[in-house]
């Protein structure tokens, strides 16, 4: 019988002295437990944090200086003997890797039992990994005190060839250290209140298990790193394929297990797939090598009748691509819909990560204009930071609708946050007058825009409050906010939601529905709207972006419900405004070019 600790931690960003006297903090605690542990497993990055980019050379240490850090802080810790694995960024003969460390602490047999090093760095979506750190070359079981044992990092796990190296090694526990970040607000069955994304680390977890008859820890980070989200929602699979234990999501945990190993006889008694599958290896494998060749095989392993040996190979006709399948919100599910819940709580995490833990600030400004956005940003950092200390700022101009006035004093009262009324009409016209802009509307409205910012900034300095951000995802896309006004605010609760996911989320929270419901607008003209700017209903342009994010041709999205004149509209503005997301252009000189080669995340 093992006795197992699955830590699941929130490392401070590049803080490793710091998260190693937590660690050392946690050793004390399950040292004193009735059964202290026989192994703690921690996460991927598990003393540094996750996405360091360019800081990965600083934090890099030897598995040796590793091993002895734990080593001091398990003995001033006083804990009993037990084994540790984690993982951390190694140097290693001079060569940078993403790896994880199996150690005994304490106790005659103290020592490194096994150093693996991430086979599989991926390159895709937000990873880069690839680029910081080189990959490892094998998958191994090894000996420990209690039976054998073999480590996967992360995406190692997603390749069903490694769990298979690692099972017929002899392994009988697959630990994988992993730093998955979120993705998905709607919660698949049975997985009510967890992102998307960890219903897939269930089911892999649980088919490695079960397919190879052995116990399958996965240590998930917790926390926010520069807007992605780290969930937690560890989990131990048993060898039936079963979850065992399940960690919760969005906060730290030490959650503890029993791994009784006569259960691996039993299941693969029962169902020894692992035995078959050592058995007929080594024909696979000679399949694998003919394949590798490129000669042609018939069921018997000899050449193919329909082929003479040596004989060229027929071409192949070119293949047509096939048409789409449209799968549109009237044959399934609404592609936009969210859990409400789900949301609310990761929205309120992540305030509270970014504006408290990670940049020092108690308090939070917000410019309230009476719409929706604004409105649903105050209620999210009244709940993350409570409303004592969250500043809402109304800023009208002397055209400004008295409604939104009304409106932002609503959502003041109700959350009980502080309110502040600032008349930018003088400062606005003082300015359009000296620079000629006050007989053009466009000009005018962006210079109420960046005078709005430009107070927000200067409360921020004053009450040492963090500006929040309120622009929407489909306003960002569209191009719809004014450069360096709307989107300066550092941290921004709401920018990977559609407008029609904005709305669902302030209905959940409670906004009050008079500003849910009316016409949006940014309120920059007299009688302006957004949807009358843009031609088209937000519901109808979110749509229409969800598919092109996904690849979608405009010839594969009209199928789906949408008019050609429908898509042009929400193309043009989206290839249009690429340069309003992002940083300016700078003209690249040198090898230590910022943002190009010197490259440090935003939050480290």
């Amino acid at each position: 019988m093992l006795r197992l600790a699955i830590a699941q931690l929130r490392p401070r960003k590049g803080a490793y002295d710091e998260n190693l006297c937590r660690l050392g903090a946690l050793f004390r605690e399950v040292g004193g437990w009735a059964e202290p542990p026989d192994l703690v497993v921690g996460p991927e990055t598990a003393l540094t944090g996750y996405f360091l980019e360019g800081g990965v050379r600083d934090l890099a240490l030897s598995a040796d200086q590793l091993f002895h850090d734990l080593s001091l802080q398990h003995q001033d810790a006083k804990a009993p003997p037990f084994d540790v694995a984690l993982g951390f960024y190694e140097v290693h003969q001079n060569r940078l890797f993403n790896s994880a460390l199996y150690a005994t602490l304490g106790g005659p047999d103290a020592g490194i039992r096994h150093v693996h090093r991430k086979v599989f760095l991926p390159t895709y979506g937000v990873f880069d990994e690839e680029r910081f750190v080189e990959a490892g070359r094998s998958v191994q079981a090894f000996d420990t005190g209690w039976g054998r044992a073999a480590i996967l990092i992360c995406e190692d796990a997603w390749h069903s060839f490694t769990p298979m190296l690692a099972a017929l090694g002899g392994a009988q526990l697959i630990i994988i250290p992993s730093a998955s970040p979120a993705r998905g607000i709607v919660s698949t069955e049975g997985g009510s209140g967890r992102p998307t994304s960890l219903a897939r680390w269930n089911r892999m977890a649980q088919e490695i298990a079960g397919e190879h008859g052995v116990y399958v820890a996965v240590a998930q980070l917790v926390g926010f790193e520069g807007g992605k989200a780290f969930p937690g929602g560890s989990v131990l699979a048993n060898p039936r394929g079963d979850l065992v234990v399940e960690g919760p999501v969005f906060e730290e945990a030490l959650i503890p297990a029993a791994l009784d190993f006569e259960e691996i006889t039993r299941v693969r008694a029962d169902m020894p797939l692992l035995a078959d599958l050592e058995m007929r290896l080594p024909h696979l494998l000679g399949s694998l090598h003919h394949a590798r060749q490129g000669a042609p095989t018939s069921i018997t392993g000899t050449v193919s009748s329909g082929q003479a040996p040596g004989a060229p190979r027929p071409r192949r006709e070119s293949r047509q691509r096939s048409a789409p399948v449209a799968v549109t919100s009237a044959s399934g599910p609404d592609p936009l819909a969210i859990e409400p819940e789900l949301t609310r709580r990761w929205l309120v995490e992540f305030l509270r990560d970014e504006v408290q833990r990670r940049r020092g600030f108690q308090k939070v400004v917000i410019g309230l204009s009476g719409g929706v956005d604004s409105s649903l940003v105050a209620y999210l950092a009244a709940e993350a930071v409570g409303p004592e200390n969250v500043l809402g700022v109304r800023m009208p101009y002397r055209t400004s609708s008295a409604e939104s006035l009304s409106h932002a004093q609503l959502v003041i009262d109700a959350l009980r946050i502080g309110g502040l009324t600032v008349n930018i009409s003088t400062a606005v016209d003082g300015l359009a007058a000296a620079i000629g802009g006050a007989s053009d509307p466009p000009r005018l409205g962006n210079i109420m825009a960046r005078t709005r910012m430009i107070t927000l900034f200067d409360l921020s300095a004053g009450h040492r409050a963090l500006p929040l951000g309120t622009g929407n995802k489909t306003e960002r896309l569209l191009g719809y906010f004014t450069w360096h006004a709307d989107d300066s605010p550092p941290v921004n609760p709401l920018g990977d939601l559609f407008k029609s996911q904005v709305w669902t989320l302030a209905r959940h929270l409670g906004v009050p529905e008079i500003i849910v419901s009316k016409p949006a607008s940014a309120d920059l003209i007299t009688g302006q709207t957004d949807e009358g700017d843009f031609g088209i209903s937000y519901h109808r342009a979110d749509a229409i972006l969800h598919w092109i994010l996904l690849g979608y041709r405009d010839g594969e999205i009209m199928p789906l419900g949408f008019t050609e004149e429908e898509i042009a509209i929400v193309r043009k503005r989206l290839d249009s405004t690429h340069w309003k997301r992002r940083l300016p252009t700078v003209a690249m000189l040198s090898a230590t070019a910022i943002g190009e080669y010197y490259l440090r995340p935003v939050d480290y």
